[in-house]
This record gives structure tokens, sequence and C-alpha cells, in this order.
């Protein structure tokens, strides 16, 4: 080949690398990759809104639904005599009483409702919040099931509003909570004791015979054993059916005007977290926070922030811990 073909080849392959060297520079600038650590992308101010936690549940329309009733305190409980129902009660139904101290805690049926059975033994020990006599509601109820984790995020609730919507009906609505959500073991009502007939004036005993005595009634299984379970009634004037879906949503706990801030600017949890506050030199300050309610999306902030701060975001990362850490070292046993 003469020189000048070589100059040719050799010029077309210098202007190739560099159209490549060119091509992978333009793609670096595309994508550039994770920004490095701790790079503030945005900032936030905090802000004030009404906030509530809500759990959704899905029960049926269900006829004369069982429910639980609490210890209100820890103590001994007593059961009283009570009478069968022959008739829906109008007024409350006192079923057991918790002694402590000499001091009475009276546990009632609620009105509308007939004595379903006893939980515990007579003279029990019993512990405050544990379910003592079920109960059983004259009527339509709605009765969800639930599970642990829901059980803990409505016990912990202090108002349990409930809101219920009937699939292709009624809704939604206000439902009124029943007794406990705690799991209920198989309640019964203790037999009444017999009563001793007198013979007549003008009977007379065969000698040498022994009227036989009179065995007691066995008592009887007058509820069964329940699962987590919510149960809720809807107002008079709400028509329920029988076995109809519903959908409830419990609001386990709400504030009113709470100071809040974007989920992204806080690190931690679980009541305690920090934030990073941008002085107006672009500098960060780390502060600790009280945390309180959150709905994925803000997050109340009880203490440490005025309102007039303004927030990195991604917030603070937290320090890791040792590199071993919950690793058991070398040679150990």
């Amino acid at each position: 080949m003469s020189v000048a073909g070589l100059g040719r080849v050799f010029g077309a392959a210098l202007v190739l690398l560099v159209v490549q060297g060119c091509s992978s520079g333009g793609e670096e600038a595309a994508n550039p990759g994770m920004a490095p650590r701790g790079t503030t992308m945005t900032t936030a101010k905090p802000s004030r809104q009404d906030l509530s936690n809500k759990v959704a549940l899905t029960g049926k329309v269900t006829m004369n639904p069982v429910f639980g009733l609490v210890a209100p305190v820890g103590g001994q409980v007593r059961y009283w005599e009570v009478a069968e129902a022959k008739s829906t009660p109008t007024k409350p139904t006192r079923v057991a009483t918790v002694w402590v101290d000499g001091t009475p805690n009276h546990v009632d049926v609620p009105a509308g409702s007939t004595f379903g059975g006893r939980l515990v033994d007579d003279r029990s020990t019993v512990t405050v919040g544990m379910p003592v006599a079920s109960a059983k509601y004259a009527g339509y109820g709605i009765v969800a099931d639930i599970s642990g984790e829901q059980a803990y995020q409505i016990a912990d609730s202090a108002t349990g509003t409930v809101r219920a919507q009937i699939k292709n009906g009624p809704g939604p609505f206000d439902c009124s909570l029943l007794g406990t959500i705690a799991a209920l073991p198989a309640g019964t009502v203790p037999a009444a004791p017999p009563q001793q007939e007198q013979p007549a004036k003008d009977d007379k005993q065969t000698p040498g015979r022994a009227t036989p005595p009179q065995q007691p009634d066995q008592p009887k299984d007058t509820s069964g054993p329940t699962g987590l379970r919510l149960v809720c009634t809807a107002p008079d004037d709400v028509k329920l059916i029988n076995g109809a879906t519903a959908t409830l949503e419990v609001v386990t706990a709400s504030a009113q005007n709470a100071l809040v801030v974007p989920v992204e600017a806080v690190a931690g949890g679980q009541g305690k977290g920090k934030v990073d506050v941008l002085a107006a030199d672009g500098s960060r300050q780390t502060k600790d926070v009280v945390l309180g309610l959150t709905d994925g999306k803000v997050v109340e902030v009880k203490d440490g922030l005025t309102g007039e701060e303004t927030l990195a975001v991604p917030g603070p990362d937290l320090p890791r811990g040792p590199e071993n850490a919950g690793q058991p070292e070398v040679g150990s046993r």
C-alpha cells in the first residue's frame, strides 16, 4: 500500500476513536448515576394539616353477633346470678363485679343485648382488659375478622371511630363499636339451682324408700370461641341484609392542625427521629425530633421544630453499626 493509502487508513481510524470517545462521554452525561451520599436534592418546610391513622377491614352483616366484655380493672371477678332474658333487655344487665382493694367495679351488658356466658371461673384473678363475659347483640351487626397486627393498632386507639360501607348498599355511615376485639374462649352460663319440690300434705312416702336427690342440670355452652374480631352496629335508619359484604375503616388515632414534614426528610421512627435543618449558607444541622402520626406521605413532628425551619430532603443518614455487629467472632464458641 502507498504512503497516501496508509495515511487515509490511519486518519479514518483516528476519526473513529474520536467519535467513540465522544459517544461514550455523552452516555455518561445522560446517566450520571447516584448522587453522592449526603447530597441535598431538594428542601421542604414544615406545614400544618389534620392527620389520622386508619385501618381498613372487610366484614359481613351478621345476625345476633357475639361480643366480649372486659374487666375494667385488675382484681378478683365475682359473677352475678343472671336470670334468663324473656325479651330483649331495654336496660343494662349487671353480670359481674371486679373487686380491688374493697372497691367494686361493675361489668354490665349494654341494653339491647343479652348475657352470653362467663369466660373465666368465679373468683378468678383477672387483669385489666381481660375478657370476662360474652354477650349477644339482638339484631344485625357488622363483624370483621382482624389479624394480630391490626388488633394492636386498633387496641391502642383512644377513639376507635369506625366508618362502614355496605358493598352496593348504604354508606358510608358511623358504626358503633361493641365490646372488645380480643378473641373469646367458649362461654358458659351455670344452670340455675334446682328448686326442691315440697311434697303435698296428703302425700305419703313409702316406708323404707328415700326420695332420690335431684341432679342439677349441667352447664351448657351458650357462646362458642371466636377469633380476633371487631363488632359494630349501624344506625337504626340503615337497612342491613344478613350476609352482605361491608368495608370498615377504623380511625385509630387523629390529630388536628398537626405540624408535619415529608417522610423523606426524617430518619428514624417509633416516636424518635432526626432531621437536617439547612442554614442560610447551606450548611446542615442535625436535630432530634419527637414523631407522632403518619399517613405514609407526611409525619407529625410533636417536638423539636418551630415550623419556620427549612429541611434538607433526603434527611440525615443514620450511622452504620460495626461491620461485624450481630456476627460471631472467628474462633468464638
